[in-house]
């Protein structure tokens, strides 16, 4: 899998999705690696939807691993959160 780039994955119903890497992180709390992307479509209030799982990083295992826990999914929220502030902030600066 190319963390940098773009992947190819297959969905639910087994059809192909070209998914786009946003970024990659490894967690302390959790000891594991994360992988958070996008397929560019939007969901029903018009946002871009957005995806996690966890990954090997070395490519031994190219497979994309399930979220288990709540307390994964609030460490990838919290970050998309500043992740977000941070742009939100940026995109304000440069327009002033």
């Amino acid at each position: 899998m190319d963390t940098t780039g773009k992947f190819t994955i297959k969905n639910d119903a087994g059809q192909e999705m070209e998914c786009e890497v946003l970024f990659t992180f490894d967690s302390d709390e959790t000891k594991k690696s994360y992988i958070v992307f996008t397929d560019n479509t939007m969901d029903e209030k018009g946002n871009v939807k957005v995806y996690a799982n966890t990954y090997d990083p070395e490519g031994k295992n190219t497979d994309l691993g399930v979220i288990e826990s709540k307390e994964e999914w609030d460490i990838i929220e919290k970050l998309l959160t500043s992740l977000q502030e941070e742009m939100s902030d940026e995109n304000g600066q440069t327009e002033a």
